[in-house]
């Protein structure tokens, strides 16, 4: 079975997109190539004419403090990512997340850019992203645009991008400063499938015992990623507590909606460990929230 008829391998972003523009059939982005590869090999994606490889595109493999930000290129594999230094400085919850998606080898090719934009309501990258408020810069032949993470889900594997006009280049995350912690938490099931049951991200400021901000993700959590504001409400301006705690949880199972899998979990299940989640997260981010 033929899967792909051309093959381009774009050196910058304008090379990318042009080519996207102009191919004489279907045309589709690849990096890593982890889902798309599996999705036609699997008849789950129609026949592509020509693939648009953009591994080697600059402006997509870097990792850097760009304007008081930090600039994550989406072409980077998830290893790289991990190791960074300066994600680890600024974006723990990002680290744990990138470090459990699939198994050595397929973070060695696997990218961010990718785990993004499949859209999955559980994509441990976008959940550990929403958390840590970042944007993703898109650009298209008439220039750039950064949209806030949360906008670029439609559905189930649906995202806000056209595939043959725009491009995902980068995430911008705010950097790290004092008194501020995040973490990311998720379960999974042990035979290796690489869905997770549930995953939860927060990030928390703290201002002496109380919580100043946080911003919480979860998901699955409905039909896509998603902020868990009210429960944010809730936690903001109390301290951290076993009262607080029971309180958070009971709002969140309220804001959120969950369903039950027959490859994966009883709805009734991960709402008793949305719990155990909750908890856990929220207690690694503010202890690491407490240094400077």
């Amino acid at each position: 079975m033929v899967l792909w008829k051309d093959y381009h391998l774009a050196h910058s972003i304008g090379d990318a997109l042009e080519t996207l523009a102009h191919a004489p059939g279907l045309a589709r982005l690849i990096a890593g190539g982890t889902d798309l590869l599996l999705d036609l090999q699997q008849g789950r994606h129609p026949p592509v004419h020509t693939l648009v490889d953009v591994s080697a595109v600059t402006e997509m493999n870097v990792i850097e403090i760009r304007q008081e930000r930090l600039y994550i290129g989406a072409a980077l594999p998830l290893n790289p990512i991990v190791a960074s230094p300066l994600v680890q400085e600024h974006a723990v919850a990002l680290v744990e997340a990138a470090g459990l998606i699939g198994g050595p080898q397929v973070r060695n090719t696997a990218t961010l850019g990718g785990n993004v934009a499949h859209a999955l309501p559980a994509g441990d990258g976008t959940i550990a992203l929403l958390s840590l408020d970042a944007q993703a810069e898109i650009v298209d032949l008439k220039g750039k645009r950064l949209l806030p993470l949360e906008d670029l889900f439609l559905g189930p594997g649906r995202s806000a991008l056209l595939p043959q006009g725009e491009l995902l280049v980068a995430f911008h995350l705010p950097l790290r400063s004092p008194y501020e912690g995040s973490a990311f938490r998720r379960i999974m099931r042990p035979q290796g499938v690489a869905i997770a049951i549930l995953n939860l991200s927060a990030w928390v400021k703290r201002r002496g015992e109380v919580i100043e901000a946080v911003r919480l993700a979860l998901g699955p959590a409905g039909p896509k990623p998603r902020r868990c504001r009210e429960t944010e409400q809730v936690l903001q301006g109390k301290p951290l507590n076993a009262s607080i705690l029971e309180q958070a949880y009971e709002s969140l199972i309220r804001e959120v909606s969950f369903r039950t899998s027959p490859h994966r979990a009883t709805a009734e299940y991960r709402r008793h460990m949305a719990g155990v989640l909750l908890s856990d997260v929220l207690k690694t981010a503010w202890v690491r929230a407490a240094g400077e």
